[in-house]
């Protein structure tokens, strides 16, 4: 961590700035996503303008932690996620969005290591986990790179925009675990 920010190799993990607002507005908006981050709706410039402001952006305390990806242009181009944080058991979801047009650069796995490491390490969390469409064979190879374990295959799990379900696939890793 250095001067509030996660980085290695030319990708850094922050806070959103007044600055992202485009940025999360565009990535939130894309429909292509909604079924997996459980999105109803679009979401206005307002309402991620007050979450930018309100937000703590503290796990503990928002049970949530959003932040930015960033590569050496200083440009924003994802954002990543640690979600439905369960204090009791020390775990929490994660997930990651990446701009299409910097996808299978190494990006996302560099993100995901970043946040890992912030996860296990300096918040002492003991798991993480996805939930991947069964279909999203880039992602599955994401997660699988960065160590994740496929545990489970949820059946009819995901109600798709074509008015069926979808399998969904599992994936976490626990801290310390190989």
């Amino acid at each position: 961590m250095n001067g509030g920010q996660l980085h290695r190799g030319g990708v850094k993990l922050r806070a959103p700035e007044p600055e992202d607002l485009e940025v999360m507005f565009r990535l939130e908006n894309s429909t292509d996503v909604w079924e997996m981050s459980n999105t109803t709706g679009p979401y206005s410039r307002f309402q991620l303008k007050q979450y930018i402001e309100q937000s703590q952006n503290d796990l503990f305390a928002d049970r949530q932690l959003r932040l930015m990806i960033e590569i050496e242009e200083q440009q924003a181009v994802g954002t990543i996620d640690v979600c439905y944080f369960d204090p009791l058991h020390n775990r929490a979801e994660i997930g990651i969005m990446l701009d299409k047009a910097y996808r299978g650069r190494g990006i996302a796995c560099a993100a995901l290591t970043l946040i890992e490491e912030h996860c296990f390490h300096y918040l002492g969390i003991h798991q993480l986990f996805a939930y991947i469409a069964v279909g999203n064979l880039p992602c599955r190879k994401l997660f699988a790179a960065c160590g994740y374990k496929e545990s489970a295959v949820l059946k009819d799990w995901m109600h798709t925009c074509g008015g069926g379900y979808t399998d969904v696939l599992v994936v976490q890793k626990i801290n310390g675990a190989g």
